[in-house]
């Protein structure tokens, strides 16, 4: 136990004095907070990119069990909200270890914990769920964005770990599974970036936009962060057309929307520029 403290001790050091590194991810930008699934995930990636460099972690189920969740707040991805027998946090780490062995059914995690006591304790659960309360728990509990993210950090963890030589219980997929091409996940898609669109835009223009310049003259009518909006606009979006984007842009972020620095004439230039 004092080696396996001295060794994580030893990753978040490491972490705390890589450049360009900030563990935890929330504090880091006003995108995330403590309950931003975004941010658990980099923050795992981050921690798992040296965690299993380290000679003496040559385990996934321990990091698993030792990475810490106490600041990250579960209570916006529970649908119980109320007292329950078993905290979400041990849930969560149960979840992933089920992924980490791709066990298709609870009746095989639940097998295989009442062979570990070792791993029970570490994992803090007194007492084992049954099969039909991780089903619930999984099914009507945990939201779906949770479920995507306990996937989602099991392949994380398996694919650092094999990349360090660590023996894994199953090779990860190497690429992101993606959804059948259909016209109701495309719409759902779009939705779910346009939400975030305007808050990604507005932190862009405050970090980045300063450090550019289009180097022109006096006298110009069009603000140059209302190109920049633009062009973030355009990063976020996928399979926009030769007009598309710009129409796209036109009708979401007019006056009231993205683009603080918008005018008339903006518009008029931009569709006059890719029609040409």
């Amino acid at each position: 136990m004092v080696l396996m403290h001295n060794s994580r001790r030893a990753v978040f050091r490491d972490i705390a004095q890589a450049p360009y590194t900030e563990w935890p991810a929330y504090d880091s930008t006003p995108l995330y907070n403590r309950s931003s699934l975004d941010a658990l995930q980099e923050d795992i990636r981050t921690v798992g990119q040296q965690w299993f460099k380290h000679d003496h972690h040559g385990s996934v189920e321990d990091f698993v069990c030792q990475y810490p969740l106490a600041y990250f707040r579960f209570d916006a991805h529970d649908r119980y909200g109320g007292s329950t027998r078993y905290k979400m946090e041990p849930l969560f780490r149960v979840f992933v270890l089920k992924e980490l062995h791709g066990w298709e059914h609870e009746t095989a995690l639940v097998d295989y914990l009442n062979h570990r006591s070792d791993l029970c304790e570490q994992l803090a659960l007194e007492t084992i769920p049954d099969q039909s309360t991780l089903w619930r728990s999984w099914h009507e509990r945990f939201t779906a964005d949770l479920r995507e993210t306990v996937e989602t950090t099991a392949r994380t963890i398996l694919i650092k770990a094999q990349n360090a030589g660590v023996a894994v219980p199953r090779d990860p997929e190497r690429k992101l599974r993606h959804h059948d091409d259909g016209r109701e996940d495309s719409d759902t898609d779009d939705q779910l970036v346009l939400k975030q669109t305007e808050g990604i835009t507005d932190h862009v223009s405050h970090v980045v936009f300063p450090a550019f310049s289009l180097d022109r003259g006096e006298g110009c009518e069009i603000h140059e962060n209302a190109y920049w909006s633009f062009q973030t606009y355009l990063g976020l979006r996928v399979e926009l057309g030769h007009l598309e984007g710009p129409l796209q842009f036109c009708a979401r972020c007019g006056p009231g929307g993205l683009a603080t620095y918008w005018t008339r004439d903006l518009e008029e230039h931009l569709v006059q520029e890719v029609t040409e």
